[in-house]
């Protein structure tokens, strides 16, 4: 398949959304001879090559279609999916709030069905560099159909690793595939003693991440590894789904000393009915899919100032004297 063309008369291997008068959508791959086919008759692809985007072209029943390349939100709703995809709402946050700029280097851990990995590859371009770790293979096959696809072919700035999350594994260099894991630093002596003692990346801007994304099940269980492979400065988002986990990786950001104090939210996405002078919110809308949680890391050996917050009253476990709870004054 050939890289994707983002502008320009359309041309076969071009992905290409048919959209028909009700609003229904459907995402193609031209190629010279081809036809695509639904209930409502046949239209063939050479109807399209050569044409530009934004054609209005008819199938055999009559029927119109508007086609258009399509944007990376509409592709990421109608891809393959084995895990859950990260809503194109959450996936703008994440670039936004995360602050994911281009020539940055990004952990993502886990990569799902690669949603999340394409808007990633996209943003930070091919000055930077994407190491996303997947414990399910089959998961992480279907990312990496899905990031070819979209693409036309697998970024050379991307690292797919089947596998649990390992700062060690993330930061050896000799598993690179780009220029830029020249500049991360490999671990010396014993790997498995180093990491567990914290040792792995020394200072240095250079030799670690920019940002590290977790989407998860469990991903307080990675903020440790998170800390030792993000840069100080750097920045650990993580996305889940309930609000004990959101409680969980909150507390464990606070609890590490290694993070500045997290910040926590959800997106919810309404659209709106313009029609005339009928103007109303939508009867149905994209709700909750998700909550976000960003912390900044700290220098090594740094300690922040306690945040002074009114704690609502039992927010947190009293502890226990010997006649039972002891009572705030």
């Amino acid at each position: 398949m050939k890289a994707r063309v983002q502008r320009g008369p359309f041309a076969a291997g071009d992905q290409v959304q048919l959209t028909d008068p009700k609003g229904r959508m459907h995402q193609i791959v031209l190629s010279e001879g081809g036809t695509f086919h639904t209930h409502r008759g046949a239209l063939s692809h050479d109807d399209l090559i050569g044409q530009p985007e934004g054609s209005v072209v008819t199938a055999s029943s009559g029927t119109a279609y508007v086609a258009l390349r399509p944007l990376l939100a509409d592709y990421t709703l109608a891809m393959k999916r084995g895990a859950t995809i990260v809503y194109p709402k959450d996936a703008a946050q994440i670039l936004a709030y995360a602050d994911v700029f281009p020539g940055a280097r990004v952990l993502e851990a886990g990569a799902g069905s690669g949603a999340l990995s394409c808007w990633l590859l996209r943003a930070i371009g091919p000055d930077g560099e994407l190491v996303s770790f997947e414990a399910r293979p089959d998961f992480a096959e279907i990312a990496r159909e899905n990031v070819r696809k979209y693409f036309g072919e697998v970024p050379p700035w991307w690292r797919l690793v089947p596998g649990e999350l390992s700062a060690r594994v993330a930061l050896n260099p000799s598993l690179g595939t780009g220029a830029a894991y020249s500049r991360l630093l490999s671990v010396t002596g014993d790997a498995g003693d180093a990491e567990e003692a914290g040792e792995i990346v020394p200072p240095g801007d250079d030799r670690a991440f920019d940002r590290v994304i977790l989407d998860m099940l469990a991903p307080w269980d990675n903020v440790a590894h998170a800390a030792r492979a993000l840069i100080p400065g750097g920045l650990i988002c993580c996305y889940v789904a309930t609000t004990t986990q959101l409680s969980r990786v909150v507390e464990e950001l606070r609890s590490h000393g290694g993070f500045f104090e997290p910040a926590a939210w959800e997106t919810l996405y309404r659209g709106w009915h313009v029609d005339g002078l009928a103007v109303r919110p939508d009867h149905r809308m994209i709700a909750h899919t998700g909550f976000l949680v960003t912390a900044r890391r700290l220098a090594d050996g740094v300690t922040a100032p306690a945040r002074r917050r009114r704690p609502a009253k039992g927010a947190h476990p009293e502890p226990e004297g010997p006649a039972g709870p002891v009572q705030a004054s």
